[in-house]
């Protein structure tokens, strides 16, 4: 081992300062808002995100350090060895007091209609630090409300407290520097440049940043209140990075309201636009809510789960092995593939494999922060799956493959995420012409396709327990699921279950 590269292993440096009457041991150069983020310790703020730089402005996260005369700002104060630092003194409450009363002096009293409302840190800091009776008799400043600033965002300028983490982000994170603060005194305002817009992939990230009311989603904009809302961890399935990611729905009703980031190595604090779009599948107004058969007459119609299990091992076992045919998409868990595979090809010895891909995607595009060309969370953990059962994994659309391959009878796992899927009516359409397919699937497009015989409804990403490989061969993990949408879907595994059962009891 080089010299070189044995320093760049060695540990950093670190110090120990006392927070709160607790000592705390963090790398030298560490700010006291940082060291209190990472263990856990809650001082107030609106300007400081551990995912942009250091802004200062909005002067509400002031803590004591012993032996010094004033009060200083947590986020742009370094620890030292030895420090001294307390957030819970009462002149340190004090001072978040009035720093809380000059963020309200122009703030409307709009609550009852902001959507930030319940997630709001103007709410939690007056619960807090606040409900008094503020000394300000003055007039609010009036400013413009409801601003069309970009295809996914609205911005109410009354709201904003300036604590410029919208502008940082548009300078430090897409880098397109949207956004500015123009005029000066109580005056200010957050806005776009004459004539310009946001347009990039990643505006719904402002709201999320935004700690007041001011940046509003279009999509989720008065759909819902928030503490009504139950949210859960899952994986992005929009492409490939594999964003972790909350989840929020009303289980009660079975409804999906929203998706949003949550912190990891993998996406830091962000996530794309088009991910954010990945929930609106699973409402029950999209979804196959019903496992279709066809009777003696070959006329379709709604079956049992149970009956249109029975109804395809029938069909499996009137056909030989070589005219059966899998195709697959690279949107389910590598523990579906490893049931469907382990039964179709290891068990009934079926030889003949398709990826189901998007024809016009594009695999090498990446827009330099998260998006890639690759609109599928899972095509490296299919590859693995094809592998272990002696398959090419090697990643190509075999959709057009199947069409010439003279498989009487296919099963087919179905994109999910179908509008990252531009083609896939027509290859629905396509797909039908074939003898008979059974199509495992989320998505009410297939049911209005007549000339599928037979439909089982799946779970979508939300609903089911399993993992992903993302581009980097990260694992991604979907472990705690939401009660199913429709009653009647299953996942890959219990499907797979079922006709494993029905097979071995028709021996």
């Amino acid at each position: 081992m080089s010299q070189e590269s044995q320093v760049t292993q060695l540990p950093k440096e670190t110090i120990t300062f006392n927070l709160n009457d607790r000592d705390i041991t963090v790398p030298k150069g560490t700010t006291v808002m940082e060291a209190a983020h990472r263990n856990n310790v809650y001082i107030p703020h609106f300007c400081w995100h551990p995912g942009l730089s250091i802004a200062g402005v909005c002067r509400f996260c002031l803590v004591k350090v012993d032996n010094r005369p004033k009060l200083e700002i947590a986020c742009n104060l370094q620890a030292t060895p030895g420090m001294k630092v307390s957030t819970l003194l009462p002149e340190v409450k004090e001072a978040h007091k009035w720093a809380l009363e000059f963020h309200l002096v122009n703030h409307p009293l709009d609550c009852p209609i902001c959507d930030q409302a319940g997630e709001c840190k103007l709410q939690d800091f007056y619960m807090e630090v606040g409900k008094y009776k503020s000394e300000m008799d003055r007039p609010k400043v009036l400013k413009p409300k409801a601003l069309n600033v970009g295809s996914e965002l609205v911005l109410d300028t009354e709201r904003c407290i300036l604590c410029d983490r919208c502008v940082r982000f548009e300078q430090e994170v897409t880098k397109t520097g949207a956004l500015g603060i123009f005029n000066r005194g109580d005056r200010a305002i957050v806005g776009t440049f004459p004539d310009k817009k946001i347009e990039h992939n990643y505006q719904d990230n402002l709201v999320d940043i935004c700690p007041v009311g001011a940046f509003t989603s279009r999509d989720f904009r008065f759909k819902q209140r928030v503490w009504f809302l139950k949210d859960k961890p899952a994986v992005c399935p929009g492409c490939s990075t594999g964003c972790h990611v909350n989840v929020y729905a009303k289980p009660e009703v079975r409804t999906y309201y929203r998706v949003k980031p949550r912190e990891s190595a993998v996406n830091s604090f962000w996530m794309c636009d088009t991910g954010r779009k990945t929930y609106k599948h699973l409402n029950q107004d999209q979804r196959l809510r019903f496992p279709v058969a066809t009777d003696s007459a070959g006329k379709r119609k709604r079956v049992s789960t149970a009956e249109a299990v029975a109804s395809l091992v029938a069909q499996l076992r009137s056909v030989a092995v070589q005219d059966v045919a899998l195709l697959v998409s690279p949107q389910y868990t590598c523990e579906e593939y490893a049931a469907f595979f382990d039964f179709f090809v290891k068990k009934l010895g079926v030889t003949k494999v398709f990826q189901w891909r998007e024809p016009t995607e594009k695999l090498e595009e990446f827009d330099g922060l998260l998006y890639r060309g690759d609109h599928n969370p899972n095509t490296f953990g299919l590859s693995e799956a094809l592998a272990k059962v002696g398959l090419p994994k090697d990643v190509k659309n075999g959709f057009d493959d199947l069409a010439h391959s003279g498989a009487k009878l296919v099963i087919a796992l179905a994109p999910e995420i179908g509008f990252q899927f531009p083609s896939l009516d027509s290859q629905f359409q396509r797909l039908s012409e074939l003898p008979f397919v059974s199509v495992w699937t989320t998505s009410a497009a297939a049911y209005n396709v007549q000339g599928f015989k037979h439909l089982l409804p799946l779970k979508g990403f939300a609903e089911k327990r399993g993992s992903f490989l993302n581009y980097q061969g990260k694992v991604g993990e979907l472990a705690h699921p939401f009660p199913a949408a429709v009653d009647d879907a299953h996942d890959v595994v219990e499907v797979v279950t079922a006709v494993a059962d029905v097979w071995a009891h028709a021996l």
